[in-house]
């Protein structure tokens, strides 16, 4: 006969009743049932919240690095990263402008101005045009046959 999952009990001595408390003085935890006496830890539904440290400056304000994030800069520019590689579908001679990165579905924000970088090879002549354009970006477009033209970046404040 073998053994079910309902015949399995726990090892005889592993598994301890808890202790209840405040259930008369021959328990061993009762009257006050090991909260003391008066106080703020003695009443129902007292205490405190978690990190309290009694008029202390509390252990997370006491630590610079997590309220302060750094600076950031607020009128930084973001750009759309595009890289050489995924220029590869375009025909040889073609103009990339942000207009047909944007058809393409190569800008995660075609609101944002673009810059290509020079990851991967270009294969094929093109006629880039960007708001930016690093220097091995512009040297391996070149060598490739294409051209590359910097378009002005448009400033939000008029």
């Amino acid at each position: 006969m073998s053994m079910k999952l309902h015949d399995l009990k726990p090892q005889i001595g592993s598994k301890k009743d808890r202790k209840r408390v405040g259930r008369g003085l021959a328990a061993g935890q009762g009257k006050t049932a090991g909260r003391g006496t008066k106080g703020q830890g003695s009443r129902s539904g007292g205490g405190t919240r978690l990190y309290h440290q009694g008029g202390n400056l509390p252990f997370f304000r006491r630590l610079p690095f997590v309220r302060g994030k750094g600076f950031t800069p607020i009128n930084r520019i973001e750009f759309n990263e595009v890289n050489l590689d995924q220029l590869k579908s375009f025909e040889a001679g073609s103009e990339v402008n942000p207009q047909i990165l944007a058809k393409a579905r190569l800008l995660r924000d075609p609101r944002k101005p673009v810059v290509v970088l020079g990851r991967g090879e270009l294969g094929v002549a093109l006629k880039i045009k960007a708001h930016r354009i690093t220097k091995g970006a512009q040297s391996k477009i070149e060598a490739a046959g294409g051209s590359v033209e910097i378009l002005e970046l448009k400033s939000d404040v008029a």
